[in-house]
Protein backbone atom coordinates (compact mmCIF):
# COMPACT_ATOMS: atom_id res chain seq x y z
CA UNK A 1 0.00 0.00 0.00
CA UNK A 2 2.85 2.35 0.86
CA UNK A 3 4.53 1.61 -2.46
CA UNK A 4 1.27 2.39 -4.25
CA UNK A 5 1.07 5.76 -2.47
CA UNK A 6 4.61 6.56 -3.55
CA UNK A 7 3.73 5.67 -7.15
CA UNK A 8 0.61 7.83 -7.15
CA UNK A 9 2.37 10.80 -5.54
CA UNK A 10 5.30 10.46 -7.96
CA UNK A 11 2.93 10.56 -10.93
CA UNK A 12 1.02 13.48 -9.39
CA UNK A 13 4.04 15.69 -8.88
CA UNK A 14 5.54 14.61 -12.23
CA UNK A 15 2.43 15.90 -14.01
CA UNK A 16 2.79 19.15 -12.07
CA UNK A 17 6.43 19.43 -13.10
CA UNK A 18 5.51 18.91 -16.76
CA UNK A 19 2.79 21.57 -16.57
CA UNK A 20 5.15 24.12 -15.03
CA UNK A 21 7.87 23.16 -17.51
CA UNK A 22 5.39 24.03 -20.26
CA UNK A 23 5.02 27.48 -18.67
CA UNK A 24 8.56 28.25 -19.83
CA UNK A 25 7.26 28.06 -23.39
CA UNK A 26 4.76 30.67 -22.24
CA UNK A 27 7.56 32.87 -20.91
CA UNK A 28 9.33 32.51 -24.26
CA UNK A 29 6.35 33.46 -26.44
CA UNK A 30 5.30 36.27 -24.09
CA UNK A 31 8.77 37.80 -24.41
CA UNK A 32 8.98 37.13 -28.15
CA UNK A 33 5.70 38.94 -28.68
CA UNK A 34 6.84 41.90 -26.61
CA UNK A 35 10.35 42.58 -27.92
CA UNK A 36 11.16 44.09 -31.29
CA UNK A 37 11.28 41.75 -34.27
CA UNK A 38 15.09 41.84 -34.51
CA UNK A 39 15.41 40.42 -30.97
CA UNK A 40 12.86 37.59 -31.22
CA UNK A 41 15.37 34.81 -31.92
CA UNK A 42 17.60 35.98 -29.08
CA UNK A 43 14.63 35.86 -26.69
CA UNK A 44 13.74 32.29 -27.71
CA UNK A 45 17.30 31.00 -27.31
CA UNK A 46 17.76 32.85 -24.03
CA UNK A 47 14.73 31.29 -22.33
CA UNK A 48 15.77 27.76 -23.37
CA UNK A 49 19.41 28.12 -22.35
CA UNK A 50 18.42 29.82 -19.09
CA UNK A 51 16.36 26.74 -18.24
CA UNK A 52 19.26 24.44 -19.10
CA UNK A 53 21.66 26.44 -16.93
CA UNK A 54 19.08 26.56 -14.13
CA UNK A 55 18.76 22.77 -14.19
CA UNK A 56 22.51 22.21 -13.80
CA UNK A 57 22.86 24.86 -11.08
CA UNK A 58 19.86 23.66 -9.07
CA UNK A 59 20.77 19.96 -9.35
CA UNK A 60 24.39 20.41 -8.31
CA UNK A 61 24.10 23.23 -5.77
CA UNK A 62 20.73 24.94 -5.36
CA UNK A 63 18.60 22.05 -4.09
CA UNK A 64 21.18 21.24 -1.44
CA UNK A 65 21.29 24.88 -0.33
CA UNK A 66 17.51 24.95 0.07
CA UNK A 67 16.84 21.49 1.51
CA UNK A 68 20.18 20.18 2.76
CA UNK A 69 20.18 17.13 0.52
CA UNK A 70 21.61 16.28 -2.88
CA UNK A 71 21.64 13.55 -5.48
CA UNK A 72 25.21 12.26 -5.41
CA UNK A 73 24.19 8.71 -4.52
CA UNK A 74 23.82 5.45 -6.43
CA UNK A 75 20.87 4.97 -8.75
CA UNK A 76 19.26 2.34 -6.51
CA UNK A 77 19.09 4.80 -3.64
CA UNK A 78 17.76 7.59 -5.83
CA UNK A 79 15.02 5.38 -7.28
CA UNK A 80 13.66 4.33 -3.88
CA UNK A 81 10.03 5.27 -3.28
CA UNK A 82 9.44 5.24 -7.04
CA UNK A 83 11.95 8.06 -7.36
CA UNK A 84 9.63 10.52 -5.63
CA UNK A 85 12.56 12.61 -4.34
CA UNK A 86 13.88 13.03 -7.88
CA UNK A 87 10.48 13.98 -9.22
CA UNK A 88 10.01 16.48 -6.40
CA UNK A 89 13.35 18.00 -7.42
CA UNK A 90 12.08 18.28 -11.01
CA UNK A 91 8.93 20.05 -9.81
CA UNK A 92 10.81 22.51 -7.59
CA UNK A 93 13.38 23.08 -10.35
CA UNK A 94 10.66 24.43 -12.62
CA UNK A 95 9.88 26.98 -9.89
CA UNK A 96 13.54 27.93 -9.52
CA UNK A 97 13.96 28.32 -13.29
CA UNK A 98 11.09 30.82 -13.29
CA UNK A 99 13.40 33.34 -11.55
CA UNK A 100 15.66 33.97 -14.60
CA UNK A 101 12.61 33.79 -16.89
CA UNK A 102 10.92 36.59 -14.93
CA UNK A 103 14.11 38.66 -14.93
CA UNK A 104 14.65 38.02 -18.65
CA UNK A 105 11.36 39.71 -19.52
CA UNK A 106 12.19 42.67 -17.29
CA UNK A 107 15.59 43.32 -18.87
CA UNK A 108 14.67 42.36 -22.43
CA UNK A 109 16.79 43.98 -25.16
CA UNK A 110 19.37 45.42 -22.77
CA UNK A 111 21.55 42.55 -21.47
CA UNK A 112 24.34 40.56 -23.10
CA UNK A 113 23.77 36.83 -23.50
CA UNK A 114 26.87 35.48 -21.73
CA UNK A 115 26.73 37.56 -18.53
CA UNK A 116 23.01 36.89 -18.20
CA UNK A 117 23.63 33.14 -18.42
CA UNK A 118 26.26 33.37 -15.67
CA UNK A 119 23.86 35.42 -13.55
CA UNK A 120 21.27 32.65 -14.00
CA UNK A 121 23.68 30.09 -12.54
CA UNK A 122 24.37 32.31 -9.53
CA UNK A 123 20.72 33.15 -8.89
CA UNK A 124 19.38 29.60 -9.21
CA UNK A 125 22.35 27.98 -7.50
CA UNK A 126 22.62 30.29 -4.49
CA UNK A 127 20.36 33.35 -4.22
CA UNK A 128 16.92 31.85 -4.84
CA UNK A 129 17.55 28.66 -2.80
CA UNK A 130 18.55 30.82 0.16
CA UNK A 131 15.06 32.38 0.27
CA UNK A 132 13.37 29.12 -0.72
CA UNK A 133 14.99 27.27 2.18
CA UNK A 134 13.92 29.94 4.67
CA UNK A 135 10.27 29.90 3.57
CA UNK A 136 9.71 26.24 2.73
CA UNK A 137 12.29 24.32 4.77
CA UNK A 138 12.56 26.39 7.99
CA UNK A 139 16.25 27.13 7.38
CA UNK A 140 18.09 29.37 9.87
CA UNK A 141 15.19 29.18 12.32
CA UNK A 142 13.48 32.22 10.82
CA UNK A 143 10.09 30.60 10.31
CA UNK A 144 9.95 29.21 13.89
CA UNK A 145 10.90 32.68 15.16
CA UNK A 146 8.09 34.28 13.13
CA UNK A 147 5.67 31.68 14.50
CA UNK A 148 6.71 32.29 18.11
CA UNK A 149 6.55 36.06 17.63
CA UNK A 150 3.34 36.40 15.61
CA UNK A 151 1.50 33.13 16.20
CA UNK A 152 1.85 31.72 12.68
CA UNK A 153 4.57 31.06 10.14
CA UNK A 154 5.00 33.11 6.99
CA UNK A 155 2.60 31.42 4.57
CA UNK A 156 3.34 31.21 0.86
CA UNK A 157 1.61 28.14 -0.53
CA UNK A 158 2.79 28.38 -4.14
CA UNK A 159 5.35 31.16 -4.36
CA UNK A 160 3.81 34.63 -4.64
CA UNK A 161 6.78 35.94 -2.66
CA UNK A 162 9.31 33.10 -2.78
CA UNK A 163 9.24 32.87 -6.59
CA UNK A 164 7.49 35.83 -8.19
CA UNK A 165 8.39 38.64 -5.79
CA UNK A 166 12.01 37.50 -5.50
CA UNK A 167 12.27 37.37 -9.29
CA UNK A 168 10.57 40.75 -9.59
CA UNK A 169 12.81 42.40 -6.99
CA UNK A 170 15.95 41.12 -8.68
CA UNK A 171 14.57 42.18 -12.06
CA UNK A 172 13.86 45.67 -10.75
CA UNK A 173 17.44 46.01 -9.49
CA UNK A 174 18.71 44.83 -12.87
CA UNK A 175 16.54 47.35 -14.74
CA UNK A 176 17.74 50.20 -12.53
CA UNK A 177 21.33 49.11 -13.11
CA UNK A 178 21.08 48.61 -16.89
CA UNK A 179 18.89 51.61 -17.66
CA UNK A 180 16.58 52.12 -20.61
CA UNK A 181 16.60 50.10 -23.81
CA UNK A 182 18.58 51.53 -26.71
CA UNK A 183 16.37 53.90 -28.68
CA UNK A 184 13.76 54.15 -25.94
CA UNK A 185 14.15 57.94 -25.83
CA UNK A 186 14.67 60.45 -28.60
CA UNK A 187 17.45 63.04 -28.47
CA UNK A 188 15.06 65.61 -27.03
CA UNK A 189 14.03 63.26 -24.20
CA UNK A 190 10.66 62.13 -25.50
CA UNK A 191 9.60 58.48 -25.17
CA UNK A 192 9.86 56.48 -28.37
CA UNK A 193 7.04 53.93 -28.57
CA UNK A 194 8.07 50.27 -28.71
CA UNK A 195 4.81 48.45 -29.52
CA UNK A 196 4.71 44.64 -29.20
CA UNK A 197 6.13 42.98 -32.28
CA UNK A 198 3.50 40.22 -32.27
CA UNK A 199 0.23 40.33 -30.34
CA UNK A 200 -0.57 36.70 -31.37
CA UNK A 201 2.73 35.46 -29.88
CA UNK A 202 2.16 37.56 -26.76
CA UNK A 203 -1.37 36.14 -26.40
CA UNK A 204 -0.13 32.57 -26.98
CA UNK A 205 2.46 33.02 -24.24
CA UNK A 206 -0.13 34.38 -21.83
CA UNK A 207 -2.50 31.47 -22.48
CA UNK A 208 0.25 28.85 -22.03
CA UNK A 209 1.21 30.48 -18.73
CA UNK A 210 -2.40 30.57 -17.55
CA UNK A 211 -2.96 26.87 -18.25
CA UNK A 212 0.36 25.82 -16.72
CA UNK A 213 -0.35 27.93 -13.64
CA UNK A 214 -2.97 25.42 -12.47
CA UNK A 215 -0.13 22.91 -12.18
CA UNK A 216 2.00 25.55 -10.47
CA UNK A 217 -0.65 26.24 -7.82
CA UNK A 218 -2.74 23.09 -7.42
CA UNK A 219 0.18 20.67 -7.50
CA UNK A 220 2.15 22.66 -4.96
CA UNK A 221 0.35 20.29 -2.59
CA UNK A 222 3.09 17.85 -3.72
CA UNK A 223 1.09 14.76 -2.69
CA UNK A 224 -2.28 13.62 -3.99
CA UNK A 225 -3.92 13.42 -0.56
CA UNK A 226 -3.37 17.17 -0.06
CA UNK A 227 -4.87 18.30 -3.37
CA UNK A 228 -7.56 20.97 -2.99
CA UNK A 229 -10.23 22.19 -5.35
CA UNK A 230 -10.16 25.47 -3.42
CA UNK A 231 -6.73 26.20 -4.88
CA UNK A 232 -7.98 25.51 -8.40
CA UNK A 233 -11.05 27.75 -8.14
CA UNK A 234 -9.13 30.53 -6.36
CA UNK A 235 -6.62 30.43 -9.22
CA UNK A 236 -9.45 30.58 -11.76
CA UNK A 237 -11.10 33.56 -10.07
CA UNK A 238 -7.77 35.39 -9.81
CA UNK A 239 -7.13 34.79 -13.50
CA UNK A 240 -10.50 36.14 -14.67
CA UNK A 241 -10.48 38.99 -12.15
CA UNK A 242 -7.08 40.14 -13.34
CA UNK A 243 -8.27 39.95 -16.94
CA UNK A 244 -11.35 42.10 -16.36
CA UNK A 245 -9.47 44.75 -14.39
CA UNK A 246 -6.77 44.90 -17.05
CA UNK A 247 -9.48 45.37 -19.66
CA UNK A 248 -10.86 48.38 -17.76
CA UNK A 249 -7.70 50.13 -16.63
CA UNK A 250 -5.70 49.21 -19.73
CA UNK A 251 -8.14 51.00 -22.03
CA UNK A 252 -8.41 48.00 -24.37
CA UNK A 253 -4.64 47.69 -24.81
CA UNK A 254 -4.28 44.02 -25.92
CA UNK A 255 -0.84 43.64 -24.36
CA UNK A 256 -2.10 44.99 -21.04
CA UNK A 257 -5.18 42.75 -21.16
CA UNK A 258 -3.11 39.61 -21.68
CA UNK A 259 -0.86 40.49 -18.74
CA UNK A 260 -3.90 40.97 -16.48
CA UNK A 261 -4.55 37.26 -15.80
CA UNK A 262 -0.85 36.74 -15.08
CA UNK A 263 -0.90 39.51 -12.48
CA UNK A 264 -3.92 37.91 -10.84
CA UNK A 265 -2.30 34.48 -10.80
CA UNK A 266 0.92 35.83 -9.31
CA UNK A 267 -1.01 37.45 -6.47
CA UNK A 268 -3.11 34.38 -5.64
CA UNK A 269 -0.26 31.89 -5.24
CA UNK A 270 0.46 32.61 -1.57
CA UNK A 271 -3.02 32.24 -0.12
CA UNK A 272 -4.78 30.12 -2.72
CA UNK A 273 -5.17 27.24 -0.26
CA UNK A 274 -6.92 29.26 2.48
CA UNK A 275 -8.94 32.09 0.89
CA UNK A 276 -12.53 32.16 -0.36
CA UNK A 277 -13.00 32.39 -4.16
CA UNK A 278 -15.26 35.45 -3.92
CA UNK A 279 -12.66 37.18 -1.77
CA UNK A 280 -10.12 36.45 -4.45
CA UNK A 281 -12.24 37.97 -7.18
CA UNK A 282 -13.05 41.11 -5.21
CA UNK A 283 -9.52 41.58 -4.07
CA UNK A 284 -8.29 41.27 -7.66
CA UNK A 285 -10.18 44.45 -8.57
CA UNK A 286 -8.66 46.48 -5.73
CA UNK A 287 -5.15 45.10 -6.15
CA UNK A 288 -5.11 45.52 -9.92
CA UNK A 289 -6.16 49.17 -9.57
CA UNK A 290 -3.34 49.75 -7.10
CA UNK A 291 -0.82 47.96 -9.33
CA UNK A 292 -1.95 49.98 -12.34
CA UNK A 293 -1.37 53.24 -10.50
CA UNK A 294 2.04 52.14 -9.21
CA UNK A 295 3.24 50.75 -12.55
CA UNK A 296 2.13 53.74 -14.59
CA UNK A 297 3.44 56.17 -11.99
CA UNK A 298 6.92 54.64 -11.95
CA UNK A 299 7.29 53.19 -15.45
CA UNK A 300 9.11 56.22 -16.78
CA UNK A 301 11.45 56.23 -13.77
CA UNK A 302 12.39 52.61 -14.43
CA UNK A 303 13.26 53.47 -18.04
CA UNK A 304 15.33 56.57 -17.12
Amino acid sequence: MENQNFAVDTLFILLGAIMVLAMHAGFAFLEVGTVRYKNQVNALVKILTDFAMSTVAYFTVGYAVAYGTGFFADATTLSSGNGYALTKFFFLLTFAAAIPAIISGGIAERARFGPQLLATALLVGLVYPFFEGIAWNDNFGIQPWIESRFGAKFHDFAGSVVVHAVGGWIGLMAVLQLGARAGRYTKDGRISAHPPSSIPFLALGAWILCVGWFGFNVMSAQTLDKISGLVAVNSLMAMVGGTLVALVVGRNDPGFVHNGPLAGLVAVCAGSDVMHPLGRAGRRWRCRMAVHLVVHGHAKQAED
